[in-house]
């Protein structure tokens, strides 16, 4: 079967196709024949080496497609069920991979594969921070980083749909309208506008509850300028580096403020948390409340070319590989 394998670390260049035999399914692990894979900021991390891997590797951990093969001692799914996943071994850029059952998703019917593929880490990421790390409620005031992008458009509906104000951070006027789409209640150019100045004119002096901050090293200083007393912080991605290093008592001095790195590994470390996760974010798809917008796809060979595009910031929404 076809697969993309790394060698080394760097550029989309390093992304290699290659031929390797279809893997067997262990005890307890299914083979999934993926119909769409989905392509993920950290995916571009563990190829540069920002993220380290074992070399060399395969790259992807979010899929959807048919169960074919089966391992022995496997009860949550049989051979032909349809599944998704967003948490396994490194390798789902490929037409199959191996993963434990207790990894998987069962898919309802109602949810197209390439959707899922485009949904899944994306979707639980939004869930685990909006409603775990700060569980936002009707009223809360939230900032939104990268609100064009595949997290933003979830968390933002999905915000709404717990009744908060949303104000969305995008990366230029082209993206504007996106954010507006998805009921965003205000829309903030970092290109030419001082974020943490529009927040707090938007919040009358006030400043926001919580601000989501997947950028990092370029709006860190601006996050931590937005927050109203006891808000919190929660740096939940890179895009433009890491976040620098801080003393604590700069949360003191900016309000008493709460900061939290989470990531999603921590907040569905059993499957009965994986499975709630999952149940929480299919049932906002189902309702419509989120609107998973159709994903660019390019071909599964075509992996370089999707990650080019993504770091330069040609994209909107989700991207996924197809087979």
């Amino acid at each position: 079967m076809k697969a993309i394998r790394i060698e080394s670390n760097g550029g989309p260049e390093v992304l290699r196709v290659v031929d390797i035999e279809t893997p067997a399914p262990g005890p307890h692990e299914i083979r999934v024949r993926h119909h769409a894979v989905g392509v993920n900021f950290i995916d571009t991390y563990q190829r540069t080496g920002l993220y380290k891997v074992a070399l060399p590797s395969g790259l992807g951990s979010e899929a959807a497609g048919i169960v074919d093969a089966v391992g022995d001692g496997v009860t949550r799914f049989k051979i032909g069920d349809r599944v998704a996943y967003a948490s396994s071994p490194l390798g789902a850029y490929s037409e199959a991979h191996v993963l434990n059952e207790t990894r998987a998703l069962a898919l309802p019917e109602s949810i197209a594969f390439d959707i899922a593929a485009a949904s899944m880490l994306k979707g639980m990421t939004a869930r685990f921070l909006l409603r775990k790390t700060f569980p936002v409620q009707h009223g809360h005031v939230v900032v939104i980083y990268s609100a064009a992008g595949g997290v933003g458009q979830i968390a933002t509906q999905w915000a709404k749909h717990l009744g908060a104000v949303v104000i969305a951070i995008v990366g230029n006027a082209s993206k504007t309208a996106i954010p507006m789409g998805f009921g965003a209640d205000h829309v903030i150019d970092s290109s030419r506008e001082n974020i943490a100045a529009r927040v707090r004119e938007i919040t009358n002096g006030e400043g926001a509850d919580v601000v989501y901050d997947s950028v990092g090293k370029d709006t860190f200083e601006a996050s931590i300028d937005s927050l109203k007393v006891r808000g919190m912080m929660v740096s939940f991605g890179n895009s433009s580096g890491v976040a620098p290093p801080f003393s604590p008592l700069l949360l003191s001095q900016k309000g008493s403020l709460f900061f939290s790195r989470p990531t999603l590994t921590h907040y569905t470390r059993t499957t009965e948390e994986l499975d709630e996760t999952a149940r929480d974010l299919f049932d906002v798809i189902e309702k419509g409340a989120v609107k998973i917008a159709p994903p660019t796809r390019y071909a599964l060979t075509d992996a370089a070319q999707a990650h080019s595009d993504l770091e330069a910031r040609r994209t909107t929404g989700s991207l996924v590989l197809i087979p």
